[in-house]
């Protein structure tokens, strides 16, 4: 029996589940079995009825939901029309990639893997969670489960004697070629990659808009610890619109000290320019790509030496290295046994693919151009709550960055790619373009003008609020109640004096805590504790909305816990009975959240 092609699809929002995919597509070459590696998304649906066997690699983002890129397959997989024997010819396995520490760990994964069953598919074997807390990380749980499956696969589906697994230590064929021009192309094609403002439909992933930065303003007080900024952009003629609650997203770059830096040690002159040659006839070129690139274009703009790197790129740097030495200290890191010394080395005090590089020099400078795109990651779009209204701000787009920077135990402070690129532009000092698009948010508001809404957004959480407040005071609508958090009044009071202005004209109610301005901290839970009537009263008799914007570390749950305090106290329930109405809340889109990490 001819061994079928092996389809692996994968839904991603940080780029782990898509590694795993990929992995999973390497360890099937090199067991001489076909395999197609997919976004889900990116892969006609209707065609899964003819798909004898599939594996599903599938992230759980925010409070449970599926990734960006695969959010159209979930709509159509979850139809309630598709007979129960759709999937009948199909051998399965899903792989999950979650956090223990949310409430819904895995839940798409786990969602996934029922639907499959209800539609007739087979189950090779028992679904794999994948779980971020895990000591070692997700790993620690993949790949005893990638060895039960590939056991499962051959099983079913020998493969010839005469064609013999291809050793770890021998590198893979490199997915493209990089061919060298010997002139350089028209200049007038650099920029090829960007989007130009007349191209058809709304600017997207594939055609960003390159919108003029107008302003670039630090809005925290100089002795403030955090560095957070205002961005305006300017939208004219970019055939974007956006409500609020949507988001925008950015394409950020590397900085030109490290793109240097990188080209210097692989020995790459970044003015050479190539044309990308996919190996296999159905493998696409990436999208974000030129045709012809520069180096330098393929480093800054594309290549993330800026992450840490995942334990696949020590794999195939280990199968690249020329040098002993460093040979088998990259094997060891990129072994199974080596999982708690990877950690240790990068993980932990999040060293990037560039300082590695710089750990390893040897390797680095044999590097064949080829393999660059198998070994480094895409630089992924960062998404920002649009702080703004197009109804008080027509053509401008605002966004409020906090400049990510922190110390672990390297010498150099690690620093968020985005921000502060973002920072690092001044549009004073001349023309400023940066590539982004607009998507719907996790966050919808109610149209009809007197249902009232109650907005939780400690910090930078405010954000995607101010648009609401915005939008909803603009087009007349009342009930807008606002709680505010952050450490100090004068240090990052974020639009304080607009909002006063609002109390001021009877369009908000606006609820503060300053939690560094006495000698017991007072967060934004505690100011839901103290209003508990009027929260009560307006969810329960006024059919309120309440939304919750920020970092998802605590303060989720510390406003969940506050909530189901007064539904008990207030409302008279029991803990049981408070469960089941902030379930009904959610349920009916009443109770929504935009958190991230």
């Amino acid at each position: 029996m001819t061994a079928p092609q092996l389809l692996v699809l994968f839904g991603s929002q940080t780029g782990t589940a898509q590694d795993v995919a990929e992995r999973l597509g390497r360890e099937a070459r090199r067991r001489r079995l076909g395999c197609r590696v997919q976004a889900l998304d990116s892969y006609a649906v209707a065609n899964l009825i003819r798909e004898p066997l599939v594996v599903f690699v599938c992230a759980t983002t925010g409070q449970g939901d599926p990734p960006d890129n695969m959010k159209n397959f979930w709509r159509f997989i979850f139809r309630k029309n598709l007979p129960s024997t759709s999937l009948c010819q199909m051998d399965f396995a899903v792989l999950g990639l979650g956090d223990s520490s949310y409430a819904r760990f895995n839940f798409v994964a786990k969602k996934l893997h029922r639907r499959l069953l209800q539609l007739g598919a087979s189950a090779l074997l028992p679904i794999c969670l994948g779980d971020d807390q895990h000591e070692l990380g997700p790993d620690a749980i993949i790949d005893p489960w990638l060895g039960d499956l590939w056991e499962k696969v051959l099983e079913l589906y020998p493969v010839p004697i005469d064609l013999p697994v291809i050793p770890h230590g021998v590198p893979l064929p490199s997915k493209f070629t990089l061919q060298f021009l010997l002139e350089a192309p028209n200049p007038s094609s650099k920029e090829s990659c960007l989007a130009i403002s007349d191209s058809l439909g709304p600017p997207s992933e594939s055609q960003p808009f390159l919108a003029p930065m107008v302003t670039n303003q630090r809005v925290t007080g100089p002795s403030h610890f955090q560095d957070v900024r205002l961005i305006e952009f300017d939208i004219t003629d970019s055939g974007i619109s956006f409500a609020a609650g949507d988001v925008v997203l950015i394409q950020p770059s590397n900085s030109a000290a490290h793109t240097q830096q990188f080209c210097h040690m692989l020995g790459l002159d970044p003015s050479q320019c190539f044309v990308l040659q996919p190996r296999e006839p159905d493998v696409p070129c990436p999208p974000g790509l030129p045709q012809p690139c520069s180096v330098w274009q393929l480093v800054s703009q594309y290549l993330d030496i800026a992450s840490v790197p995942r334990r696949s790129f020590f794999e195939l740097l280990a199968c690249l290295s020329p040098h002993e030495l460093e040979r088998e200290k990259l094997l060891e890191l990129s072994s199974a046994q080596g999982q708690e010394d990877l950690c240790e080395y990068c993980s932990r005090p999040r060293r990037t693919i560039l300082e590695v590089l710089c750990d390893f020099p040897h390797t680095a400078g044999a590097i064949p151009p080829d393999y660059l795109l198998d070994l480094i990651p895409q630089i992924r779009p960062r998404a920002f709550s649009i702080a703004s209204s197009l109804l008080v701000h027509p053509k401008k787009l605002q966004i409020l960055v906090a400049v990510v920077q922190y110390r672990t135990r390297l010498k150099e402070p690690r620093r968020g790619l985005c921000s502060s690129w973002l920072a690092s532009l001044d549009p004073e000092k001349g023309p400023v373009q940066v590539p982004l698009w607009v998507r719907p948010g996790g966050l919808a508001f109610p149209e009809t003008r007197d249902t009232p809404v109650i907005m939780v957004g400690p910090g930078t959480g405010v954000a995607p609020f101010r648009a609401a407040v915005q939008e909803r005071v603009a087009q007349g609508q009342t009930g807008n109640f606002l709680f505010f958090g952050c450490r100090w009044r004068d240090q990052d009071f974020y639009w304080g004096d607009e909002w006063q202005e609002l109390e001021k004209r009877g369009c908000l109610t606006l609820v503060t805590a300053f939690s560094r301005e006495q000698g017991r901290k007072v967060y934004v839970q505690h100011r839901l504790r103290e209003l508990g009537p009027l929260v009560w009263e307006l969810l329960d008799r006024r059919g309120a909305y309440f939304y919750l914007a920020g970092n998802a570390k605590y303060m989720p749950t510390d406003v969940t816990e506050a909530l189901m305090s007064i539904f008990q106290e207030e409302g008279g329930l029991s803990h049981p009975n408070a469960a089941t109405y902030l379930a009904r809340l959610q349920r009916t889109l009443r109770f929504q959240t935009e958190t991230w990490a």
